[in-house]
Protein backbone atom coordinates (compact mmCIF):
# COMPACT_ATOMS: atom_id res chain seq x y z
CA UNK A 1 0.00 0.00 0.00
CA UNK A 2 2.83 2.46 0.62
CA UNK A 3 4.57 1.67 -2.91
CA UNK A 4 1.13 2.42 -4.23
CA UNK A 5 1.47 5.65 -2.75
CA UNK A 6 4.70 6.70 -3.39
CA UNK A 7 3.97 5.78 -7.04
CA UNK A 8 0.47 7.76 -7.34
CA UNK A 9 2.84 10.56 -5.71
CA UNK A 10 5.47 10.22 -7.80
CA UNK A 11 3.08 10.23 -11.07
CA UNK A 12 1.74 13.49 -9.69
CA UNK A 13 4.41 15.23 -9.22
CA UNK A 14 6.29 14.44 -12.57
CA UNK A 15 3.11 15.60 -14.25
CA UNK A 16 2.75 18.74 -12.26
CA UNK A 17 6.38 19.03 -13.50
CA UNK A 18 5.66 18.76 -16.96
CA UNK A 19 2.81 21.04 -17.14
CA UNK A 20 5.15 23.44 -15.52
CA UNK A 21 7.10 23.66 -18.56
CA UNK A 22 4.04 24.46 -20.76
CA UNK A 23 3.54 27.45 -22.34
CA UNK A 24 -0.47 27.90 -21.75
CA UNK A 25 -0.48 29.24 -18.35
CA UNK A 26 -3.76 27.32 -17.33
CA UNK A 27 -1.36 23.99 -17.85
CA UNK A 28 0.84 25.89 -15.34
CA UNK A 29 -1.78 26.42 -12.79
CA UNK A 30 -3.00 22.63 -13.08
CA UNK A 31 1.11 21.51 -12.58
CA UNK A 32 0.69 23.73 -9.44
CA UNK A 33 -2.16 22.14 -8.66
CA UNK A 34 -1.17 18.22 -8.81
CA UNK A 35 2.23 19.26 -7.34
CA UNK A 36 -0.15 20.36 -3.64
CA UNK A 37 -2.41 17.05 -4.60
CA UNK A 38 1.58 14.90 -4.44
CA UNK A 39 2.66 16.30 -1.67
CA UNK A 40 -0.72 15.71 -0.08
CA UNK A 41 -0.98 12.42 -0.94
CA UNK A 42 3.01 11.73 0.79
CA UNK A 43 1.87 13.17 3.90
CA UNK A 44 -0.88 10.48 4.19
CA UNK A 45 1.10 8.05 2.97
CA UNK A 46 3.68 8.86 5.41
CA UNK A 47 0.85 8.29 7.91
CA UNK A 48 -0.61 4.89 6.90
CA UNK A 49 -0.87 2.87 10.21
CA UNK A 50 -3.46 1.61 11.95
CA UNK A 51 -4.88 2.73 15.66
CA UNK A 52 -8.29 3.88 17.22
CA UNK A 53 -8.68 7.25 17.81
CA UNK A 54 -6.40 9.09 20.32
CA UNK A 55 -9.25 10.01 23.07
CA UNK A 56 -9.92 7.25 25.50
CA UNK A 57 -6.21 4.89 25.09
CA UNK A 58 -6.87 2.23 26.88
CA UNK A 59 -2.83 0.78 28.05
CA UNK A 60 -1.55 -1.54 25.44
CA UNK A 61 -3.59 -0.14 22.75
CA UNK A 62 -2.61 1.12 19.04
CA UNK A 63 -3.28 4.73 18.45
CA UNK A 64 -2.86 6.36 15.00
CA UNK A 65 -1.25 9.74 14.85
CA UNK A 66 -3.43 12.78 14.68
CA UNK A 67 -0.99 15.02 13.28
CA UNK A 68 -0.06 13.76 9.64
CA UNK A 69 -3.95 14.53 9.32
CA UNK A 70 -3.78 17.64 10.43
CA UNK A 71 -0.81 18.42 8.28
CA UNK A 72 -3.15 17.10 5.02
CA UNK A 73 -5.79 19.15 5.97
CA UNK A 74 -3.51 22.42 6.25
CA UNK A 75 -1.97 21.62 3.14
CA UNK A 76 -5.28 21.10 1.27
CA UNK A 77 -6.21 24.75 2.59
CA UNK A 78 -3.31 26.29 1.30
CA UNK A 79 -3.31 24.28 -1.96
CA UNK A 80 -6.63 25.46 -2.45
CA UNK A 81 -5.96 28.50 -2.05
CA UNK A 82 -3.12 28.73 -3.80
CA UNK A 83 -4.69 27.21 -6.83
CA UNK A 84 -7.69 30.11 -6.46
CA UNK A 85 -5.07 33.34 -6.12
CA UNK A 86 -3.48 31.45 -9.63
CA UNK A 87 -6.91 31.18 -11.29
CA UNK A 88 -7.99 34.76 -10.55
CA UNK A 89 -4.13 36.22 -11.78
CA UNK A 90 -4.46 34.01 -15.01
CA UNK A 91 -8.28 35.20 -15.69
CA UNK A 92 -7.54 39.11 -15.18
CA UNK A 93 -4.07 38.52 -17.46
CA UNK A 94 -6.31 36.72 -20.09
CA UNK A 95 -9.20 39.40 -19.59
CA UNK A 96 -6.43 42.36 -20.81
CA UNK A 97 -4.02 41.01 -22.69
CA UNK A 98 -6.00 38.61 -24.24
CA UNK A 99 -3.63 35.69 -24.40
CA UNK A 100 -2.74 32.96 -22.14
CA UNK A 101 0.40 31.93 -23.68
CA UNK A 102 3.54 32.72 -22.27
CA UNK A 103 5.73 33.50 -25.47
CA UNK A 104 3.27 36.23 -26.58
CA UNK A 105 3.24 37.94 -22.95
CA UNK A 106 7.15 38.01 -23.01
CA UNK A 107 6.53 39.87 -26.79
CA UNK A 108 3.86 41.72 -25.82
CA UNK A 109 6.07 42.78 -22.84
CA UNK A 110 9.35 43.45 -24.50
CA UNK A 111 7.31 45.90 -27.20
CA UNK A 112 5.44 47.41 -24.08
CA UNK A 113 9.67 48.25 -23.00
CA UNK A 114 10.17 49.60 -26.40
CA UNK A 115 7.32 51.61 -27.01
CA UNK A 116 8.20 53.04 -22.80
CA UNK A 117 12.45 53.47 -23.78
CA UNK A 118 10.95 55.61 -27.12
CA UNK A 119 8.53 57.56 -24.62
CA UNK A 120 11.46 58.22 -22.23
CA UNK A 121 13.83 59.38 -25.12
CA UNK A 122 11.29 61.43 -26.57
CA UNK A 123 10.71 63.22 -23.23
CA UNK A 124 14.47 63.63 -22.58
CA UNK A 125 14.74 65.76 -26.03
CA UNK A 126 12.17 67.71 -24.97
CA UNK A 127 13.15 68.52 -22.05
CA UNK A 128 16.29 69.68 -23.46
Amino acid sequence: MILALALTAAFLFGSGAYLLLKRDLIRVVAGVMLISQSALVTIIGSSLSRGDAPIAVQPGQTVSDPLPQALALTALVIGLATVALLLALVHRVIVVLHTAERDELAAGEAAHEAALEEQRQADLDEAR
